[in-house]
């Protein structure tokens, strides 16, 4: 039996076999919205001739496809081209946040999460060599003057050298309703930013205010996640243990699909009161109790630097435990 053209979508982003993605699609595109969007990349006038479509008409259809996050810009000598969402990443978080998406529309996004995702997880684990995403330390928690600390490495650089910041809600969160967590701190640098800005699915933020939430993110808990690469300027999401694509299957699988800092905790026993603080904080379960002082589990340990402070002893030292070359360039 011939495949759908929302089946046929549901493979070029790489999830054949899901019974809800193809679903997903038809919710948010009709047919001839979808046969437009098979026909990418291209510009309105290309993607006419494709499709026999008017060439305003193949604007127009552009222009709402992109709104409704499935299209994404692309340019090249000044002229404006659509290519489809390339991957999960894309279609889940720009789809969540279009301002029109139903209640429907994310809780069937969320029942993919919990029924079909961690098989899809466990495939992305195998396939590919480096996770997406990487812890980043609370910048705190890091000590400049004893240890190399890269740009990649912190949150404030990444914010500090930015051109553009825009804030966006936490799309894991939005459609998972699990925890209180705040929504909107998920912080988008340079062309995120500026797509969130075009887009109207964020609004545009002051580097100080993106400081800001970043540490009252940090006292509530959340654990800084980037793009896995050495360079900087893509964005900064606040992850919970409970909503996250990644971080619960971390937790309860052990799944590597998001790479540690390149910083670990370290407890100096001789500072180390056994309070319990620093294990309450962890997500991870890294963090044990031997009787007299805790302890870290160095293989748990994904570096996030929340332990660090809030720990009453200043006990809690952020080491740097692997090579600069760790992160992918």
């Amino acid at each position: 039996m011939s495949k759908t053209i929302y089946e046929k979508m549901t493979d070029k982003i790489m999830l054949t076999g899901s019974k809800i993605i193809p679903k997903l699609f038809e919710m948010i595109a009709n047919t001839e919205e979808a046969e437009l969007l098979m026909a990418m990349p291209g510009t309105p006038e290309q993607l006419a001739e494709k499709t026999g479509h008017p060439i305003e008409k193949a604007d127009a259809l552009c222009k709402t496809l992109y709104h409704k996050g499935l299209a994404f810009k692309s340019f090249k000598g000044g002229i404006v081209g659509y290519k489809m969402c390339r991957d999960m990443i894309q279609f889940h978080d720009a789809t969540i946040l279009w301002a029109e998406a139903s209640r429907e529309y994310h809780d069937l996004w969320q029942r993919f999460m919990e029924e079909e995702w961690p098989g899809f997880a466990r495939l992305a684990e195998q396939f590919f060599p480096k996770p997406f995403t990487r812890v980043i330390p609370v910048q705190e928690s890091i000590d400049s003057g004893k240890q190399q600390v890269l740009d990649a490495d912190s949150v404030n650089k990444i914010i500090e050298s930015a051109d553009t910041v825009a804030l966006t809600k936490c799309t894991c969160r939005l459609i998972a309703h699990k925890c209180d967590m705040p929504l909107e701190v998920c912080l988008q640098v340079n062309n995120a930013a500026k797509y969130t800005i075009d887009r109207g699915s964020g609004r545009e933020i002051t580097k100080e205010e993106a400081l800001n939430i970043l540490r009252e993110c940090e006292e509530k808990g959340l654990v800084h996640v980037t793009m896995n690469k050495a360079h900087v300027g893509h964005f900064i999401c606040n992850c919970c243990g409970d909503c996250c694509q990644a971080l619960p299957l971390i937790i309860t699988e052990g799944l590597k699909i998001c790479d540690p800092s390149r910083f670990q905790a370290s407890i100096n026993p001789d500072l180390c009161s056994a309070c319990g603080t620093c294990q309450e904080r962890c997500y991870f379960s890294a963090i044990e109790n031997t009787g007299s002082v805790m302890q870290v589990i160095a293989d748990k340990c994904l570096g996030c630097g929340l332990c660090k402070i809030t720990c009453p002893e200043d006990a809690i030292t952020m080491v740097e435990a692997r090579a600069v070359d760790f992160i992918p360039q």
